[in-house]
Order: structure tokens, then C-alpha cells, then sequence
């Protein structure tokens, strides 16, 4: 249904916390940098001067995600002809998911520095939802004769 229907964890399975291979939206760029530093990629690839294929690496699914047009065809292209190393494409792929991530971190910020916000947030949420429920099972009950 959509263009990346499974994130790649560090790991190359899918992103999930409960497999220890999450990027978390607080994290920060130097730990994004971190984890994917280790990142498996293409397993044919063990030399720098080897040619990859970008085809079954996971850092290349995440250039497809995150980095622009241009990037991903020069990954592609560089991963092929092994102009491009791993690390540095692991560096560009970091340098994407950051920028990626820079504006939702910095609309968190107000929120962390004052959780109280947060509850006022999820209490009016909470109060609206409940109006909107009310009036749903009114009209069921109506409907089914319950009333």
C-alpha cells in the first residue's frame, strides 16, 4: 500500500524494538550514526573494490526511503561499480534519516519540557472522544430499539 511497507531494522529484518534493531525518533544523530554503522549489506560485498548490489541491502532500502532522487541514483550507481564503499554510504543514509528526523525532534522538544502539556493534550482528546462516543451509542440504541 505504500512505497516502504517494511522499515529495515540495523539488523536487516524488519524495525522492531522488541529485536533490539530500532532507530527511535529521539534518537540522536550521533547514536543514528551508531547503530548504523554495523548494518549488515550486501553479504557478496567484502572487499571495498567489490561491486555491490544495492538490490538486497538494507541501507539502500533506507536511501529509497529517506534520501533524495539524485542520492539514491548515485548509491545505485556507485554501490554497482564499487565507486562507494559501505561506510560511506552507511554516512549518507545517516546524514538522510537525520535530516529526516531534525523536524519531529524539534517539534518534540516543547513536549518533553513540559509533560503536563502532554496530559492537558491527551485530557481534552479524551473529552472529545467521549462526546463523539455518546452520541454514537444514542444513535445504536435508537436504531436497535434500546431506548
Amino acid at each position: 500500500m505504500t512505497s516502504a511497507p517494511r522499515l529495515p531494522g540495523t539488523d536487516g529484518r524488519k524495525m522492531s524494538k522488541s529485536y533490539g534493531n530500532a532507530i527511535f525518533l529521539t534518537d540522536s544523530p550521533d547514536l543514528v550514526s551508531k547503530k548504523l554503522a554495523p548494518m549488515v549489506t550486501d553479504p557478496a560485498r567484502k572487499r571495498r573494490t567489490d561491486p555491490g548490489n544495492p538490490d538486497i541491502c538494507p541501507v539502500y532500502d533506507l536511501h529509497r526511503i529517506f534520501s533524495a532522487g539524485e542520492t539514491i541514483d548515485r548509491v545505485n550507481r556507485e554501490c554497482r561499480t564499487a565507486e562507494i564503499g559501505c561506510l560511506d554510504c552507511k554516512k549518507l543514509a545517516a546524514g538522510h534519516l537525520n535530516a529526516f528526523l531534525a523536524p519531529i525532534q524539534e517539534r518534540r522538544k516543547p513536549y518533553e519540557q513540559n509533560p503536563k502539556k502532554v496530559w492537558d493534550v491527551l485530557e481534552d482528546g479524551t473529552a472529545k472522544a467521549r462526546a463523539v462516543a455518546q452520541t454514537t451509542m444514542a444513535e445504536v440504541r435508537a436504531a436497535i430499539r434500546l431506548t
